[in-house]
């Protein structure tokens, strides 16, 4: 039999909804104003108007984005220049004004109380093995100065910028659900000015993302299984939680005044802290996204769950979430499901040749069982299968 080589291409293409986009990140709130972080850039949202503006667009990844206390200004992570380092830009968009040079990477904490500084986190002059440690620079470029030789991978200042809350490690795995290991260590209140510490209680469970608003500090953490908000009032002692989420977790965190912002499930909310109002919020993205356009893709070397029809004149597998057929000598290639967005697996032929099954997590709750025909004119038949 004459051997046949046969290229599957997938005509990608990109949706971009216009309403409630998610994978929404990182998000950090001043007054009427919410920045965040989407497909690696940075954004603003005036929650007044609705207007969306796109304050970076590199092939970079930008991240971290913290606004200053004056709500002027951005500090945001960025490896645009070949390792993260700490960039500001102005909050009504702007060429970004890189503060940190120094070859080891950098990552954006947040601002100290008078907005004259940014907190940083970066691994550099630590040895045997590197660790993060907290460091400031200022809003104008300059030396950068170590805050304490604590371990420090995030913090947020007091008030009065006279302590401040310390995560100490970085998680290797940060998405290690209800982790109860070695890398989960107690909050830190450090007093800068004897360096005395004060522990937030722990029970070996995952605290993260210390944000420190009024007698409050407000942190991430799954004691109770989810990642939650949780906050610790610093004068009476007392835990409290804020959040009582079942299933997805929290997954960051900020606040201002009065208001925290944190990600859930790829949306945006804010919870106002008087009420214990959670607001979700509805932004849009437009944009021009070279990595969502519409394009060829040749996932040939992506085959998998390959299998003969009956005849032996047809090989039917899946790639890149499709299913195909292709002949074994004469005849076209297939895509007998062309559904972007939905992932098709593990295709099977039935004995007669004439149909074939796969399972499809079409309508995004659970995989069905799939049976159409093979030659993929006809809609298949969706059958249950409890998961």
């Amino acid at each position: 039999m004459k051997k046949s080589v046969f290229i599957l291409l997938l005509f990608v293409a990109g949706s971009l909804m216009a309403q409630e986009t998610r994978l929404l990140r990182q998000p950090t709130l001043s007054g009427n104003k919410v920045a965040f972080t989407y497909g690696a850039d940075v954004w603003v949202t005036n929650l007044e108007n609705n207007i969306t503006t796109r304050l970076t667009s590199t092939g970079a990844v930008e991240s971290n984005p913290v606004f200053s206390p004056d709500g002027k200004t951005i500090a945001f992570t960025s490896n645009r220049s070949g390792t993260n380092a700490v960039y500001t830009v102005p909050v009504e968009g702007g060429t970004p004004t890189r503060l940190t040079w120094y070859p080891a990477g950098a990552t954006v904490c947040g601002w100290t109380p008078d907005g004259e500084q940014v907190l940083f986190a970066s691994p550099r002059e630590t040895a045997p093995s590197g660790f993060k440690r907290l460091w400031t620079v200022s809003k104008n470029g300059g030396p950068e100065i170590l805050l304490t030789k604590q371990w420090g991978n995030n913090g947020s200042f007091s008030p009065d910028g006279k302590k401040i809350a310390i995560d100490r490690v970085s998680r290797w795995d940060v998405e290690w659900r209800a982790y109860r290991g070695g890398q989960n260590t107690p909050l830190v209140i450090l007093n800068l000015a004897d360096m005395s510490e004060e522990l937030i209680p722990n029970e070996k469970t995952t605290d993260i993302n210390p944000v420190w608003l009024g007698e409050k500090v407000y942190f991430l953490t799954d004691r109770d299984w989810t990642m939650n908000i949780w906050s610790y009032n610093t004068a009476t002692k007392e835990l409290k939680q804020e959040t009582k989420y079942k299933g997805a977790d929290v997954k960051w965190l900020a606040g201002n005044k009065n208001q925290l912002v944190f990600e859930r499930e790829g949306f945006l909310l804010t919870l106002d802290i008087a009420s214990g109002k959670t607001t979700q919020l509805s932004i849009s993205i437009t944009g021009d996204f070279p990595w969502a356009e519409v394009q060829w893709t040749d996932v040939s070397q992506r085959a998998s769950s390959v299998s003969l029809s009956a005849t032996g004149k047809r090989a039917i597998m899946e790639a890149r979430g499709e299913i195909f057929t292709v002949p074994v000598e004469n005849g076209n290639t297939r895509n007998l499901t062309n559904t972007s967005g939905v992932a098709d697996r593990s295709p099977i032929w039935s004995p007669k040749g004439d149909k074939v099954a796969w399972f499809s997590d079409a309508g995004g709750k659970s995989y069905s069982l799939m049976i159409g025909a093979q030659d993929g004119l006809t809609p298949p038949k969706s059958i249950s299968i409890g998961e």
